[in-house]
């Protein structure tokens, strides 16, 4: 059988042998007799896999005493709604970055419950690079400030952590969590879907300070109040249990391979064995502004659109998946997470040289 190298953005690959060790304990975890899948979240053997894979999850981000970790439903998405209920406080306004796709979706939910100022935008070159923050205006007066600092459609990543001053830093970092270090107690408020970089879809994790929570608008539904779910572990209503314990193997694996600053040294290499080919040749083109271009989602174009069915067809055929780019932009988009093996990417770069010499 070909070897399949899967570049979804999400559903994504995950690592074969996090993969292989669910197998293992799919129908009896750990002697219990049970799959993860039909124990009570209340039981001790479950309860005991949540409070590991935080635990390690504390671990691997450097995470502070004071914030707390939630494991929650509904994506990322859900928390595009959830931040404005939870993190207005008596406040009017917010401030968003919008970097493109995913920005604009949660500004639009945000309106619902605020007014938005759009501080800073990079529509006018089609979202193919990130704002600098001396570009960014600002309201001293906001609730929070949000940007998303990977955008997966686009392929732009925001690689320095933004000083918004005493106003609260919120970051959607669903699609690079976990691929580089970052100071977390410079953010008010991370979340993450764990689709992308993470685990299985359904889980969405969200890391919040504890002084910002515990004051939502009226009318917020009890399962989107951070402080209830906070005080009740995650668990005031049934988590995603198998979500949340394939995760778990993912934080032990990443902490096995030397955490996340081993984990950003792999995805450079990566990264820059893609780059640096798209840079070398003129069949194809990167779109991205170098200085904000992604390690994990890199999308590309051909210079004749007209072979992209010859070029995702004879893709296939290696066994070299999900290739094509998100219908709002066209193109090619190679996703690289932490679970894409180098030499997944080095089997992508050997084929794109086949095919441009077979094209050019």
């Amino acid at each position: 059988m070909t070897q399949i190298y899967n570049f979804s953005a999400g559903p994504a690959v995950l690592p074969k042998e996090v993969l292989q060790q669910a197998q293992a304990e799919m129908l009896d975890w750990h002697g219990s007799g049970m799959s993860v899948m039909e124990m009570s979240h209340r039981g001790k053997e479950y309860m005991g896999i949540q409070a590991e894979a935080e635990a390690d999850l504390r671990e691997l981000m450097g995470i502070p005493a004071n914030y707390k970790v939630l494991f929650l439903q509904g994506g990322a998405s859900s928390q595009f709604t959830a931040i404005p209920m939870n993190l207005l406080r008596g406040k009017k306004s917010a401030d968003y970055i919008n970097t493109g796709e995913w920005s604009k979706k949660a500004i639009s939910e945000a309106k619902r419950y605020c007014e938005v100022n759009v501080a800073a935008t990079s529509a006018d070159r089609n979202f193919s690079y990130a704002p600098a923050q001396d570009q960014w205006k600002l309201n001293p007066d906001a609730a929070y400030v949000h940007y998303t600092s990977n955008e997966t459609i686009g392929g732009v990543e925001i690689f320095w952590t933004p000083d918004t001053g005493s106003v609260p830093l919120v970051a959607d970092m669903s699609s690079h969590i976990l691929s580089r270090p970052i100071d977390v107690s410079k953010y008010g408020l991370i979340y993450a879907g764990a689709q992308k970089n993470i685990g299985p879809a359904g889980l969405a994790i969200v890391v919040v300070r504890e002084d910002l929570i515990g004051e939502t608008i009226p009318g917020t539904p009890t399962m989107f109040d951070y402080k209830v779910q906070a005080d009740n572990e995650s668990m005031y209503n049934t988590p995603p249990t198998y979500a949340i314990y394939v995760s778990g193997l993912v934080f032990k694996l990443l902490k096995a391979k030397g955490g996340l600053t081993a984990m950003e040294q792999v995805n450079i290499r990566k990264a820059g064995m893609l780059y640096d080919y798209l840079d070398s040749t003129g069949f194809y083109n990167c779109p991205t502004a170098k200085e904000n271009r992604s390690r994990m989602n890199i999308p590309f174009t051909l210079k004749d659109e007209a072979l992209d069915d010859a070029f995702l067809k004879g893709a296939k055929d290696r066994g070299l998946l999900q290739l094509k780019g998100h219908r709002s932009v066209g193109g090619m988009r190679a996703s690289i997470y932490n679970a894409m093996p180098e030499e997944g990417v080095r089997v992508l770069v050997e084929y794109m040289k086949e095919f441009e010499k077979n094209n050019a």
